[in-house]
């Protein structure tokens, strides 16, 4: 019985269906099989936006070696469940983030420009500390064709690469400032595993080059996250055995790896299920409208896309007329907000799907509810279900 079943079955409401179900086992098996492929010296950190609730993180903390937090609540989180290293970044780091990262002991802070940099040494005078950092940079290369860019194109993260020469010359005069590193987070959800592979290689590359030449004690190369779920063809996902081979060739005495994951850690082991309110057809279109929508996951109207989704079929009708629906043909599946936008899968073939039939919205443990805009129209949130 899967996490979705297993909610189903135990459920006494007889209101529309509309959950996130999370299946915590299967989250732990994935993350420890993650970490059991990395090479030996290398850290494994899990990337807290993706999903920040207190249960995901308790699954993640005895497996990964630490925890990417963006601001001062993601770190607040951490600290309610564990004692693990943390790395502070985020492009907006504002004096009092900076002041509870230092009161927090966080293992390295990202650093994004010259203004931050003096920011956090004038911080770090006043509070009497040395801050270990890691110098974030924005590559000038176009390292994938990833769905989303961070580095590598003009962007608010990270230090232009042709900077970073004068950018070290300044850091390393500040006698509060200790260069750990370098980080390298230049992508979202990359699906090519040799781009990333090659990305790695460079940016191992560049830290050496730049450790060289300024003659610094720096070994960490914090490659970010990025890795990609297929949400359009989940046959074939990100081929992460390639990835950790890759990284198994760079890890040496000298560099020490990390790699921040959060989509691909934990979008796999939630699930967003919600009932058919009403099956349509407009101008030669079918639509199946669903209890929810876009304001409980807003990623498929983000990236226009159709999420992955399978129907869970039920034999229940209570009313005495005619039950709707649609056989063998492309349906949209919209929610219930009043806007054209509110659509989650756009013309998708199914078998049938009815009202009273049940979607299941798979790989939604990640980016899902936590990025969505829940107070709009004020309808009721959704139940929350974490199956351990």
């Amino acid at each position: 019985m899967n996490a979705v079943e297993h909610y189903l079955k135990q459920r006494q409401s007889s209101d529309p269906v509309c959950a996130y179900v999370y299946d915590l086992p299967a989250l732990k098996g994935h993350a420890e099989n993650l970490k059991s492929t990395l090479p030996e010296g290398s850290r494994f950190y899990y990337a807290v936006k993706a999903n920040s609730d207190q249960p995901i993180l308790e699954t993640l903390e005895p497996i990964v070696d630490g925890f990417e937090v963006a601001s001062a609540g993601e770190m607040k989180k951490v600290e309610n469940v564990s004692e693990k290293p943390m790395i502070f970044g985020g492009p907006s780091k504002k004096d009092y983030e900076i002041e509870a990262a230092l009161e927090a002991d966080v293992e390295y802070l990202n650093v994004e420009s010259f203004h931050e940099l003096r920011r956090l040494n004038w911080v770090a005078e006043r509070k009497g500390v040395t801050v270990p950092i890691l110098v974030r940079v924005n590559l000038s290369e176009n390292v994938s064709e990833s769905h989303l860019r961070m580095a590598g194109v003009p962007s608010q993260f990270g230090i232009d690469e042709r900077d970073i020469p004068p950018f070290l010359e300044e850091a390393t005069g500040y006698e509060n400032i200790q260069i750990a590193g370098f980080h390298f987070h230049a992508m979202s959800n990359n699906l090519d595993a040799e781009a990333h592979v090659d990305f790695a290689k460079l940016s191992v590359e560049k830290s050496t080059a730049w450790r060289e030449r300024f003659a610094l004690e720096a070994p960490i190369v914090d490659i970010g996250g990025g890795i990609g779920i297929n949400y359009w063809n989940p046959e074939e996902p990100f081929d992460w055995e390639t990835l950790a081979q890759g990284l198994a060739e760079l890890q040496s005495d000298d560099v020490q790896l990390i790699i921040e994951i959060g989509r691909f850690m934990t979008a796999a082991c939630g699930s967003y299920v919600t009932e058919v309110v009403d099956v349509k057809r407009n101008h030669g279109h079918n639509f199946a409208v669903i209890r929810g929508g876009t304001h409980h996951l807003r990623l498929p109207a983000a990236w226009k896309m159709s999420h992955p989704f399978r129907v869970i079929s039920t034999d229940e009708w209570t009313y005495p007329f005619l039950r709707p629906g649609v056989t063998r043909d492309e349906v949209t599946i919209a929610g219930e907000l009043c806007t054209p936008n509110d659509v989650l899968v756009r013309e998708e073939y199914v078998e049938e799907l009815r009202a009273g039939d049940l979607v299941v919205f798979e790989y939604a443990g990640a980016y899902a509810w936590t990025i969505s805009h829940h107070e709009f129209l004020s309808h009721p949130q959704p139940e929350i279900v974490y199956i351990r």
